[in-house]
């Protein structure tokens, strides 16, 4: 690809970093896909900072990744539970992908510490590159990257411009 095709001003990849790009951002989003759903619950199991986990969730809450649901337990003041939104649950399968990543490279003694299975039938779930045509694709090397809007036709063959 021509790298004059391309506007990175408008990277996606950029774009997803600024709002989920933060560790504590993507394992609080871990535990949310997890049903961790209550602030001591997540600072309990990741470990996080308060002020880091506060932080990070109001930025959540704020690009609609999480949205805040009230509960009060039983002689208790009202707190919030963390839950996923459609934004939030549309991240999944790049979780699913850092997963697998770090399952495949990361991994010590060569097994993933958490599987992953169909609710349905019970069968391993694993991530695909597929174009819609229906090929599953192999990786990087099997994409052709184009810009976004593609010039006219007599742009590309060299013709004059449409008037």
């Amino acid at each position: 690809m021509d790298e004059s095709g391309w506007d990175r001003s408008r990277c996606s990849v950029a774009g997803t970093l600024a709002v989920v790009g933060e560790k504590w951002s993507l394992l609080v989003l871990r535990e949310a896909f997890l049903g961790v759903r209550r602030f001591a619950d997540l600072q309990r199991v990741l470990g996080a900072p308060r002020a880091v986990l506060t932080d990070r969730l109001n930025t959540l809450v704020a690009e609609g990744l999480l949205r805040r649901v009230p509960y009060r337990a039983e002689g208790e003041r009202q707190r919030h539970e963390y839950r996923l939104t459609q934004k939030g649950l549309d991240l999944y399968p790049a979780l699913v992908a850092l997963m697998a990543w770090g399952d495949r490279y990361l991994s010590e003694d060569g097994e993933a510490p958490l599987g992953l299975r169909h609710r349905d039938c019970g069968e391993r779930v694993h991530l695909a590159l597929v174009c819609d045509a229906g090929h599953e694709l192999s990786g990087a090397r099997d994409v052709r990257p184009v810009p976004a809007v593609q010039p006219p036709a007599a742009a590309v063959s060299g013709g004059a411009p449409p008037r």
